[in-house]
Formats: structure tokens, C-alpha cells, sequence
């Protein structure tokens, strides 16, 4: 181990919507999280890593902080909670408003019972004028002793660079634990499953995209290496949300399929031939089997 070398866990936790994934693919420099102005968007914890001279970071993206509403609510709260009794350093991701609701203040409560570092993030700074930053700023300092707290903007990159040394500032010295090149622990087809989920939560209707998942039943590479096939199904609870999906002659389908795939092709660096199929399963995010089928298992606490 290099002499003074830091490393270690860094989750990134916000209500939904605060530009949690955004924040973290701009700080590894690649799309890994998907983005997506609507809740629930992220839904499992998702790991990335950042490697430089001084130490490595690895990030965990969790879902957006919110009241558990089924299965798949509790789920996904039950990863934020084990993410942050499991970390070195939490990243806080609010706006830039001093009105601090029942949301921020739960988050509060949570974050009184762990003895982690803890880091406040304002994002989101381009959208207001420099004076509600400063307010923001005095607003949460009195609700909570912060180890430091930083106004950035995550979609224009301003100040970003700060949080990497803050990060490196609170971590322990500690070995590195992935290669250079590592920036995820996710495998390829979980990627790929979420690039298309992001697509349909982008083009969808608000309601149907809570209730969708992806499941890859086919990523095979042809035998000369220069195209990959993936075959992957959209689930859905309802009938009428079948039919939304796939659209007017199957219109809908092929857009979520067109813009998928030229994410796909970026990060697999070839060609890629992708079917997608709709299929309907009535309330599975309230079905233990289902959620854990589509990978949304319980961790071990």
C-alpha cells in the first residue's frame, strides 16, 4: 500500500430528483447510473469507482429517499439504511431552497444515528441566484453539524472537483481495492437492462414508468466480434400499459429500442442488434418471487 494512499465507501444519498446519478457519472467521467427527471429512477445500489493518484473512491448511488409505498418501496429503503451504516463518508445531495421539509427532515434523523462523515452537497446552483446558495447554506447549517458543505452544479460541472478532494480529506488510509480501469462492480447486463428503463421512463407516460422492469433474457456477441444480440423484455402491470408501451404500430417500442441502443453501442464499443418484447405482470412489485427475479433481492443486514 502506497504511504498516505486514501480509500474506501462513499454513499451518495437525496430525495429523488436531486441529481444523485448525475453527480456520481460526472465524477467517475462515464454514464453508469441512469438519469431521469421522474422518482424511483434509481432503484438498486449501484457501485462505481474512482481511481486516482491519491486514493480510490468507491461510490455508492442509492435510491432517492422517500416513504415506502410496496414491496419494491420498502426494498429499496432498506438499501439506502444499509448503505449508511456500511460507509466511510456520506454525500447529502439537496437544492438550493432553505424550506427544509418532512423529507429533509427525516433524512436528518437518519443521519444523527451514524458516526460517518458527513458531507452536504447544494446541487443544482445554476438554477438560482448566488444570494439563495448563501441562504441554503445558513438554513441547513443550523439543522445539522456538516463536515463541510458545497455548492456545486453536477449538470455544468461547477465545483465538482471539490467533492473528489473533500471525499479524499475523510477517508482512511487503505489499500486499493479495484484495478485502474474498474469504474463498476455491474455487470453489463444489468447496464444494459437500466439503459433501456431509462429510455421508457423518459418517454412514457408519468404514471406507467414506476411500474415497469427490464429483464435481459438474451446478450450473446456473434461469432465474428462485431455485433452483439440482445433480447430484452419490458414488464409492465397493466393491459392498458402494454399497449402505451408499445405504441401506435409499435411506435413507442421502437423509439425506447432506437434510443437504447446508441447508449448501448457507446459503452460496449460495437455494434449492437436489440429486440424488445412487452410483457404483463399484474402487481409484481409487490411479489417477493417477482422482485427477487428481477433483481431486486435483500441484502443481509
Amino acid at each position: 500500500m502506497k504511504n498516505g494512499y486514501k480509500s474506501g465507501f462513499v454513499t451518495i444519498i437525496g430525495r429523488p430528483n436531486v441529481g444523485k446519478s448525475t453527480l456520481m457519472n460526472h465524477l467517475i467521467g462515464q454514464k453508469i447510473a441512469i438519469t431521469s427527471n421522474k422518482a424511483q429512477t434509481t432503484r438498486n445500489r449501484i457501485q462505481t469507482v474512482y481511481t486516482c493518484d491519491r486514493g480510490q473512491i468507491i461510490f455508492l448511488d442509492t435510491p432517492g429517499i422517500n416513504r415506502a409505498k410496496n414491496k419494491l418501496g420498502e426494498y429499496m429503503m432498506s438499501a439506502v439504511d444499509s448503505a449508511l451504516s456500511e460507509m466511510d463518508v456520506v454525500l447529502w445531495l439537496v437544492e438550493p431552497t432553505t424550506y427544509i421539509g418532512k423529507g429533509e427532515q427525516a433524512i436528518i434523523e437518519r443521519l444523527k444515528k451514524v458516526k460517518t462523515p458527513v458531507l452536504l452537497i447544494i446541487n443544482k446552483i445554476d438554477t438560482v441566484e448566488e444570494k439563495m446558495v448563501q441562504k441554503a447554506v445558513e438554513a441547513y447549517r443550523k439543522e445539522y453539524d456538516f463536515d463541510a458543505i458545497l455548492p456545486v452544479s453536477a449538470l455544468r460541472n461547477r465545483n465538482t472537483d471539490q467533492i473528489i478532494q473533500a471525499i479524499l480529506k475523510y477517508l482512511p488510509e487503505g489499500p486499493q481495492y479495484y484495478d485502474e480501469d474498474t469504474i463498476t462492480d455491474q455487470p453489463e447486463r444489468q447496464i444494459v437492462a437500466e439503459m433501456i428503463r431509462e429510455k421508457a421512463l423518459r418517454c412514457l407516460d408519468h404514471e406507467i414508468p414506476h411500474g415497469i422492469a427490464v429483464v435481459i433474457d438474451r446478450m450473446k456477441e456473434r461469432a465474428d466480434g462485431r455485433i452483439i444480440d440482445i433480447d430484452a423484455t419490458i414488464i409492465c402491470e397493466r393491459d392498458s400499459h402494454k399497449g402505451i408501451i408499445i405504441g401506435k404500430q409499435g411506435a413507442m417500442l421502437k423509439k425506447i429500442g432506437t434510443q437504447a441502443r446508441i447508449d448501448m453501442e457507446k459503452l460496449l464499443d460495437t455494434k449492437v442488434n436489440l429486440k424488445l418484447w412487452v410483457k404483463v405482470k399484474k402487481d409484481w412489485r409487490d411479489s417477493d418471487y417477482l422482485l427477487k427475479n428481477f433483481g431486486f433481492e435483500q441484502r443481509e443486514k
